[in-house]
């Protein structure tokens, strides 16, 4: 796809020529925006990158070129991406946006997938002045490093979990277990979630940590199964949410609320545990396309584009309000990027998962959120002002 688009690119770039005579200055502006980034295409990374961002960015290229190109401060010029697998390997992250951002000198950046590629580029592009919006970094490390030109999107840890938490007190549970990744995004978020519960009565009668590349979950399922919680919660990354549904299933562990963060939101998890399998699973989610017109448009123009692959209902909705908000900034501020910086920095931004208000690093209009599938979407379930369904306050069997 991006091959198709630069051949498009210099189709456009060949029939200027002749205009570059009479006004040459036009045909400068009229050259692409050279955006870069790193994504994972290969490696543990991928299942998240290739669903949350990498598709959108494709699609907000497209999109934009087929309007005339992005508004630099009122000019349309053409996006070029310029992409390469980051291999789902830190290293290789950084130095791919070293070279992006230092002898490739592209306009701007797009950022990679992750709170640990996030967390290893964010000084880097602070550093070299590039403004990121990142829509998959979980951190409130990140938050209290307060670098100016780093912007997160989602809701991080204590909003997430806060709300989590809030939820299981108005609906009367007592009793929780917890797993979690053994990384930054595993322990931050369990971290958060310890603090949340201080202040209520629920009892934690297990927690287990769990490296990322597990392959058996059922020892610690079947050592929590025998706690009898009235609610699980699993802070883990698409390929181990799914495992440890698919362990739960199978030895018969079906609390009243069972809670899988990273991938619950997403299609595939819905395709792999079948709908009625899916039906009262709770996890990370804040949109679906019923949550404003502009995320329903999204939603059909991704589905369509991508042969029926949906967005999805957490990260992507995210990764959508960030390009639009780049794009606003653009078409303010031209491509100075600190002019772009101080625009994101200072404005409430209209998206279509709502206002998006950046407080220093965070995003602190979007409050923490639940999501639930049920009848196959996942709908958002709490808090109540954001709710697009009500929650079902008791997990059905799995199926």
């Amino acid at each position: 796809m991006v091959q198709t688009s630069k051949r498009q690119l210099l189709k456009g770039a060949a029939a200027a020529v002749g205009a570059a005579a009479f006004a040459p200055s036009l045909f400068a502006q009229a050259g692409p925006v050279r955006i870069g980034y790193a994504i994972a295409r290969t490696g543990p990374w991928t299942g998240g990158a290739q669903v949350s961002q990498e598709p959108n960015y494709l699609l907000w290229a497209e999109q934009v070129n087929a309007a005339g190109g992005l508004d630099v401060k009122g000019t349309k010029r053409p996006i070029e991406l310029i992409s390469s697998d980051d291999r789902s390997d830190i290293e290789t992250c950084v130095r791919s946006y070293e070279k992006l951002m230092g002898s490739d000198k592209v306009d701007l950046i797009l950022p990679p997938w992750g709170s640990n590629a996030n967390f290893a580029i964010a000084p880097l592009a602070n550093r070299m002045g590039y403004p990121v919006l990142a829509p998959t970094a979980l951190s409130r490390k990140l938050v209290e490093l307060k670098l100016p030109n780093f912007f997160l999107l989602l809701q991080q840890p204590d909003r997430m979990v806060g709300a989590l938490v809030d939820m299981l007190v108005a609906n009367g549970v007592k009793t929780v277990a917890v797993i979690y990744v053994d990384d930054l995004f595993g322990l931050e978020n369990f971290s958060a979630l310890k603090v949340a519960l201080r202040s209520t009565s629920i009892q934690v009668v297990e927690e287990k940590s769990y490296p990322g590349d597990i392959k058996d979950l059922s020892p610690v399922l079947r050592s929590i199964k025998d706690k009898n919680p009235e609610a699980f919660i699993g802070l883990s990354y698409p390929p181990d949410t799914i495992l440890a549904s698919k362990q739960s299933k199978e030895i018969g562990f079906n609390p009243r609320f069972y809670y899988a963060s990273v991938g619950t939101a997403f299609q595939l998890y819905r395709n792999v545990m079948t709908p009625a399998g899916a039906e009262g699973v709770l996890g990370m989610g804040s949109w679906n396309s019923k949550t404003s017109p502009g995320a329903k448009a999204y939603f059909d123009a991704h589905t369509k584009k991508f042969g029926g692959k949906e967005p999805d209902r957490w990260a992507s909705g995210h990764c959508w309000a960030g390009l639009e908000i780049l794009q606003a900034a653009v078409a303010k501020s031209g491509l100075d990027r600190k002019a772009i910086r101080d625009y994101i920095a200072g404005n409430t931004h209209k998206t279509i998962i709502g206002d998006v208000k950046f407080t220093g690093s965070e995003n602190t209009a979007t409050p923490g959120s639940v999501g639930q599938w049920q009848n196959g979407e996942f709908e958002v379930v709490w808090p109540q002002k954001m709710a697009t369904a009500k929650l079902s306050l008791v997990k059905p069997a799995w199926k």
